[in-house]
């Protein structure tokens, strides 16, 4: 098969919408479908169009611990689209096509390894499961995420949390201002992947100069050190000046230099609401421009209406580049500082809010240190909703663990369910790529 620039796949998602009023809804992707029509972009030879699938349970499983399981909470069109974003990862790694651009939906960023419901339009994370579907048949090692979206990916910052071969830079617009409120410099992961975790919070009004100062002078330099053997983007496209949910000012322009620049091998769609003025003009200057193709002539008709960055942001991102540099150069010795720190475990509390399905979960969660291999994390759950209450306990054990901390973990769940304290036992195991369910309430 003659190898292709650009892989392409589309899934629109006609059948599922938060709500017929919500802008996570059918329309979304209706003008970009139009403009790539219009503009014959499916017969330029660079291309070839490919047909998602459906992702397998053990694709989501591999990935994510649904409470009580994942099926009460997945629709087929959670399935397609990761199926699609499988699809494109496929695409590159068989070398096929250079690069792949899963323009599907729902989103999928927001969706955390342990899911009680639906969350910023979230309920499976659509990159990771492509990543570990990945890994797990390709062999890929080391990975960086670069998300791109205006809201922060605290979901994918969860699921790689403690995953040191797995780098996750998110520039976003200030979690202080903006859905979720996370992504703040001082999240760098846990302790065995202390600095493999790295937000750029950035200022409301941020426009193409002050994106491309960070991806310039940040973000392509920590890529370059970390090697990574994939680049996936995230793509989000609510960084527009005419997005309804958001407050930045970056252009359709902005956003095709970003992806000529970044030479993502495969990116997927997150968000972005504007579903007539932005979307076909972002998606289609990121789809030439991935493809090496000309997109100097991608311009809004409303173009004027972009406000200018000031002063005041350009100069507060200036300071922030060079923070962050300091941090980046810094970071074995901060990660042996944390490790000292924490001793043999690692743990937090905190609260999640499933905002489109009105659930509150409270978690702990606990991370085991070892000096042999990347350690293995547990997970108390409970949630709170319309149902009443659930909670749950599970483990999740690495691929690279070691035969201590994998007798640890199956142990620590046994103990949990012995103690009767839950309603749901898990055991998340990378080694034998198996969700494994132990006993509990049916």
């Amino acid at each position: 098969m003659e190898r292709k620039e650009l892989g392409l796949v589309f899934f629109p998602a006609f059948d599922w919408a938060i709500s017929q009023t919500h802008p996570e809804r059918q329309e979304r992707l209706l003008y970009t479908r139009d403009q790539l029509l219009e503009e014959g972009v499916l017969d330029l030879p660079q291309i070839r169009e490919y047909r998602p699938g459906m992702a397998e349970w053990a694709d989501l499983e591999r990935v994510h611990i649904g409470v009580p399981g994942l099926e009460s909470l997945v629709k087929d069109a959670h399935r397609v689209a990761a199926g699609g974003a499988i699809e494109a990862g496929k695409a590159v790694c068989s070398g096929e096509t250079a690069r792949a651009f899963a323009l599907v939906r729902p989103p999928g960023h927001h969706a955390m390894r342990v899911v009680h419901g639906t969350r910023g339009f979230c309920t499976v994370n659509m990159e990771a499961i492509m990543i570990e579907h990945l890994r797990r048949h390709h062999g890929i090692g080391r990975v960086a995420i670069v998300d791109t979206d205006v809201h922060h990916g605290d979901g994918t910052q969860d699921i790689y949390y403690h995953d040191p071969d797995t780098l996750f830079i998110s520039f976003h617009q200030d979690g202080r201002t903006l859905y979720p409120g996370s992504g703040f410099v001082e999240e760098q992961g846990g302790p065995a992947a202390f600095g493999t975790t790295f937000n750029i919070p950035l200022p409301v009004g941020t426009g193409d100069a002050g994106l491309h100062r960070v991806l310039d002078e940040l973000v392509l330099p920590v890529l370059a050190d970390f090697k990574p053997d994939l680049i996936i983007n995230s793509a989000g496209q609510d960084n527009h000046y005419s997005d309804p949910l958001a407050n930045m000012s970056v252009t359709a322009q902005g956003y095709g230099r970003l992806a000529e620049k970044l030479r993502a091998d495969v990116a997927v769609l997150e968000g972005g609401y504007s579903i007539e003025g932005a979307l076909p003009y972002v998606n289609l200057g990121i789809l030439l421009a991935m493809a090496g193709l000309d997109y100097s002539r991608v311009i809004e008709p409303d173009r004027e209406r972009c406000p200018a960055q000031s002063a005041d942001v350009t100069a507060y991102i200036e300071k922030l580049i060079q923070e962050r540099r300091q941090t980046w150069r810094e970071r074995e010795n901060l990660k042996r500082r944390e490790i000292a720190r924490w001793g043999d475990e690692w743990q937090r509390r905190r609260s999640v809010y499933y905002d489109d399905s009105g659930i509150e979960e409270e978690q702990r969660e606990t991370a085991r240190l070892c000096h042999h291999c990347y350690g293995w994390q547990g997970i108390d759950t409970s949630s709170r909703g319309s149902f009443g209450r659930k909670s749950a306990y599970a483990a999740i054990i690495p691929r690279n663990a070691c035969k201590r901390c994998l007798q640890e973990a199956q142990d620590a769940v046994w103990s949990a369910k012995q103690a009767g304290r839950h309603q749901y036992y898990y055991i998340q195991n990378r080694q034998t790529d198996c969700l494994e369910r132990i006993g509990g309430k049916k």
